[in-house]
């Protein structure tokens, strides 16, 4: 139970003479959300090296399967590749894993590891504006970077 007159709002709780007055200046009010355009901004990328492989949905899944195979193969060069997939693409990263593994017979090692991976999404005003700043906002996306490497034969 609680004591009388402490907390629990009320007159006289506050002590402002404003009910939402929190002691800080007010800050200029957000355009509203149909003046507003939503930019997704690429996400930052691991460094690019030869054997990095970044899946998307938007790309034919049999042109990036057969990529994955062309880098591992003879003429390829590649030991190992990196499988990079984002969010949506995180299904499509590990079925193309799997159908290389299964294509190598054995012969092919896979090692996952999930992230989550900060995007930023900036908020543009539409039109010509009055020079205003555009906002950002923040939010997170699960990742996965699949190694797949050629497994040494057993001694």
């Amino acid at each position: 139970m609680r004591a009388p007159g402490r907390g629990g709002g009320g007159s006289g709780s506050g002590g402002s003479a404003c009910a939402g007055d929190t002691g800080r200046p007010m800050a200029e009010p957000a355009p509203p959300a149909a003046e507003l355009a939503l930019r997704r901004r690429l996400p930052p990328r691991l460094p690019r090296r030869p054997g990095d492989v970044y899946v998307n949905m938007k790309t034919d899944f049999k042109a990036q399967l057969s990529r994955c195979q062309k880098l591992l193969g003879p003429a390829g060069g590649c030991a190992e590749i990196c499988i990079h997939g984002l969010g949506l693409a995180i299904n499509r990263a590990i079925n193309i894993a799997l159908q290389l593994q299964a294509a190598g017979a054995g012969g092919l090692r896979l090692a996952a590891n999930t992230s989550t991976v900060e995007l930023a999404d900036g908020l543009e005003p539409q039109g010509d504006e009055d020079g205003r700043p555009p906002l950002a906002r923040a939010r997170n996306n699960s990742a996965i970077h699949i190694r797949v490497c050629r497994a040494s034969p057993p001694p």
